[in-house]
């Protein structure tokens, strides 16, 4: 799985910072690891210099072998805050799309259960 980190010029972050923001996105999606190819991280100040209490964003988009790619975006005031709320929407929609495919109901039937007396 490859994680590419992509920021416009407003966001200012280290090398440190974005190795953590990093893992921290490979460890919240690692149930899925071998079902994601790729991994992006957009960071952006939607009001560039200006004043803003949710200008920061954050768009998360999650490559999947074979299907279409899911995006998730989440704004908020600092890119932090911006990141952890994407992570959250993201975890939550390959719950929802990827875990169905893996974790669906199973077992048998009620109806064979007293077929076999």
């Amino acid at each position: 799985m490859q994680i590419q980190l992509n920021k416009d010029s407003h966001i200012q972050i280290d090398d440190d910072i974005a190795d953590r923001l990093e893992s921290e996105l490979a460890s919240a999606v690692e149930r899925f690891a071998d079902r994601i190819t790729r991994l992006e991280i957009h960071l952006s100040d939607e009001n560039a210099g200006k004043f803003g209490t949710t200008d920061k964003r954050c768009l998360l988009e999650a490559r999947i072998a074979g299907q279409q790619p899911i995006v998730v975006t989440h704004n908020a005031g600092s890119v932090k805050e911006a990141f952890d709320g994407a992570v959250h929407r993201l975890r939550s929609l390959l719950d929802s799309k990827l875990g169905r495919s893996t974790d669906h109901k199973g077992g048998p039937s009620i109806r064979h259960m007293g077929a076999e007396e």
